[in-house]
C-alpha cells in the first residue's frame, strides 16, 4: 500500500482521454492525491483516518489506464477503489459508477470490514475521498461557517464575535474549523495530537498560530480577546488530556464541539496517555489493545464535554460519531449532547439547500474568479451567498486544482450548471468545470447520528433515500455516481458529479442531473417536517426553462420537471 509517489492533476485544455468526462475523472482522482490536498497521499489516504482514493497503487494505475481507454459510450465500474469492468452503455450515461465499502447487513461490522480490507478486497472511501471530489478543507468550510453563524444567532444575540470556541481535530474535515470560526469573529482553540496537521493548516492560512502547551494556547486566546481580534490556535495535544484539564481549571468555553476522527477507533482516533509515535506503533502491533484504549479515551473526552456543557458551554456533536462511540464505552448520557444538523442547519435541508462544489480543470484560478462572478450575477438577492463569496475570495487558499464551494438551493444548482456550460462555450473560461453535489443533506445521506438525526416520523435509520438518490442521478445522466457505506454502518450516502462546460454537451444535461436531486425535500415532506417545500412543478423549474428557451433549446426535450407526492 505504501510508496513514495507524487501525484498532481494535469492542467490546461489538452486532454489525455477520449472525452472530457473521462478526463475530469482522471484529474479529480489525481487531485485527491495531490500533497497539498491529501492527508497521507503516499498511502492513498485523502482524509478521514483511512479514506482512500484507490485501493492500492496497482488499482490507481488501472483506474487511470481504464479511464484513458474508455470510449464516450462506455461506463467504467469501480468496486471499492478497484476497476472491475467496463460496459457499452450510451453517450449520456455516467462514465463512472462507483460503490465503496458496502457489506451485507449481517457482516456489516468493524471487525469484518478490517479483515476484508487487510485481504485487499475493499477499502474505506469516506465521503469524497473514494468519490474523487475532495477539494481540501474548503469542502467543509462554508458548512462549518454557516453552522457557527447559526450558533451565534441562536445563542449569542446574532454573532460569535469575541466568543471562545473549543474543539478537537484539525485533519481533513476538522481543519476547516479554525478559518470558519475566525470568519465569524470568534477565538478558536483547536486540539490535535498530530502537529503535522496543525502545520498544514498554518501553511494553508486556515489556522493562525500553533501552541505546544495549554498555558501557551490560553495566553494567545486571552491576548486576542483583549485586543478584540479573532484568532485561531492549534494546540498540540490529546483532547482526552486537554479537555479534562480545562474542566479542572474551571474554564468554560462559549461553544464546544469536536471533529476528531472518532468514527474510526483504530485508524482515526488516537488514545491518550501515550505519545503519537507509541500510539502508531501500538496500532500496528496490537490493534485490539489500541481500539480498547481509543474507546476509553473517547469516553473520557465526552465526559469532559458533558461536564463543560453542564457548566454552560453551548455543546454539539459535529457528525463524527463520538457520542455513539462514548456510549459504547459506557457513557450512557452521551446523547445529551445534541447533533449539529437538528440544532442548526435542518431548515436549509428542508428547502433543498446544501453544499455544491466546482473545480476548474484548467488549473487557472481566474476560471474560479469568473464562476464566482457568475454565481453573484445569477442570484443577486442571495445575501448569504454574497457574504460567503466575499469571505472565500479574501480568506481561502486553493489546495490542488482551484475550486469553490457554496450552498445553493434546489433549482439554483441546475441553473448555475447550465450557465457555466455557456461560459466554456463562449471561451470565458479555459477548460470544463467539474461540479460535485456530494453529501450533507437528508436525501443523499442516511445517517441517524448526523443528517437524519431526529426525523419526526422516526425514520432516522431508513437508508432507501440514499439508494434512490444514486439511482435517479444515474438515470439523469450524471457523469459519475458513487454509492458509499462504511462498514461500521452509521451512515450511507450517494454522491454524484455532473460535469459542466462540455462544448459538445446539451445544457439539458446539467439541468437534468441537478434537478434529479429533490430527495432531501421529498424526505422532509415524507417525514412530516412541515416547512419542506413541495409543488407539482418546482418554482425553480420555470426559471430554468425560460433560460433554456432563451438560448434556443427545445423546451420539450430540455424541460426539467419534479413532482413531489
Amino acid at each position: 500500500m505504501s510508496g513514495k509517489r507524487i501525484i498532481h492533476a494535469p492542467r490546461g485544455s489538452e486532454r489525455s482521454c477520449k472525452g472530457w468526462h473521462q478526463e475530469a475523472a482522471v484529474r479529480m482522482l489525481m487531485n485527491n492525491l495531490d500533497p497539498d490536498v491529501a492527508e497521507a497521499p503516499d498511502r492513498l489516504v485523502v482524509y478521514g483516518g483511512t479514506g482512500r482514493a484507490a485501493r492500492s497503487w496497482e488499482a490507481f494505475d488501472a483506474i487511470v489506464r481504464s479511464l484513458r481507454e474508455l470510449e464516450n459510450d462506455e461506463t467504467l465500474l469501480v468496486q471499492s477503489g478497484k476497476p472491475v469492468g467496463k460496459f457499452r452503455t450510451h453517450d449520456e450515461a455516467p462514465r463512472v459508477l462507483i460503490a465503496n465499502s458496502n457489506l451485507v447487513g449481517q457482516w456489516n461490522n468493524y471487525a469484518e470490514f478490517n479483515r476484508l480490507e487487510r485481504l485487499g478486497l475493499t477499502m474505506y472511501g469516506q465521503m469524497t475521498a473514494g468519490s474523487w471530489i475532495y477539494i481540501g478543507s474548503q469542502g467543509i468550510v462554508q458548512g462549518t461557517f454557516e453552522t457557527f453563524a447559526a450558533a451565534g444567532v441562536k445563542h449569542f444575540d446574532g454573532s460569535l464575535e469575541g466568543k471562545f470556541v473549543l474543539t478537537g481535530g484539525l485533519g481533513g474535515m476538522g481543519g476547516a474549523q479554525p478559518l470558519a470560526a475566525t470568519m465569524n469573529g470568534a477565538l478558536l482553540l483547536g486540539v490535535d495530537v498530530d502537529p503535522a496537521r496543525i502545520e498544514k493548516r498554518l501553511k494553508s492560512g486556515y489556522c493562525d498560530k500553533i501552541a505546544w502547551s495549554l498555558d501557551e494556547a490560553l495566553k494567545l486566546i486571552d491576548n486576542a480577546r483583549k485586543d478584540r481580534e479573532a484568532i485561531s490556535v492549534g494546540l498540540v495535544g490529546n483532547c482526552a488530556d486537554v479537555l479534562p484539564e480545562i474542566v479542572k481549571r474551571g474554564i468554560v468555553p462559549d461553544v464546544l464541539t469536536d471533529q476528531t476522527s472518532a468514527h474510526d477507533a483504530l485508524n482515526g482516533y488516537v488514545p491518550h496517555g501515550i505519545s503519537l509515535d507509541d500510539a502508531l506503533a501500538l496500532r500496528r502491533e496490537n490493534p485490539e489493545e489500541y481500539i480498547e484504549r481509543a474507546m476509553h479515551s473517547m469516553a473520557v473526552h465526552v465526559e469532559a464535554m458533558l461536564a463543560l456543557q453542564n457548566k454552560g458551554a453551548v455543546t454539539f456533536d459535529y457528525g463524527n460519531n463520538i457520542r455513539a462511540q462514548a456510549k459504547k464505552a459506557g457513557v450512557e448520557n452521551a446523547f445529551n449532547i445534541p447533533g449539529f444538523v437538528p440544532e442548526y442547519i435542518r431548515p436549509l435541508f428542508c428547502e433543498g439547500r446544501g453544499p455544491f462544489r466546482w473545480v476548474a480543470l484548467s488549473g487557472d484560478a481566474s476560471d474560479i474568479a469568473r464562476t464566482d462572478r457568475l454565481a453573484l450575477e445569477l442570484f443577486p438577492k442571495n445575501q448569504t451567498l454574497a457574504r460567503w463569496m466575499k469571505l472565500a475570495r479574501e480568506r481561502i487558499q486553493f489546495q490542488g486544482l482551484p475550486a469553490r464551494i457554496c450552498w445553493l438551493g434546489y433549482g439554483e444548482r441546475a441553473e448555475f450548471g447550465v450557465a457555466m456550460n455557456e461560459l466554456v462555450k463562449r471561451g470565458e473560461i479555459k477548460a470544463p468545470i467539474v461540479i460535485g453535489r456530494d453529501h450533507l443533506d437528508a436525501g443523499s445521506v442516511a445517517s441517524p447520528n448526523r443528517e437524519t438525526e431526529g426525523m419526526l416520523d422516526g425514520s432516522d435509520a431508513i437508508a432507501d433515500w440514499a439508494l434512490l438518490n444514486a439511482l435517479i442521478n444515474t438515470a439523469a445522466g450524471a457523469a459519475s455516481v458513487i454509492r458509499n457505506m462504511p462498514a461500521w454502518s452509521w451512515w450511507q450516502m450517494a454522491a454524484k458529479t455532473p460535469n459542466a462546460g462540455l462544448s459538445a454537451s446539451s445544457p439539458a444535461t446539467p439541468a437534468r442531473a441537478f434537478s434529479a436531486t429533490p430527495t432531501p425535500v421529498i424526505r422532509k415532506r415524507s417525514s412530516l417536517l412541515g416547512n419542506a417545500r413541495s409543488t407539482s412543478r418546482c418554482g425553480h423549474e420555470r426559471g430554468i426553462k425560460r433560460r433554456i428557451r432563451s438560448r434556443g433549446y427545445h423546451a420539450k426535450t430540455d424541460r426539467v420537471r419534479a413532482e413531489f407526492f
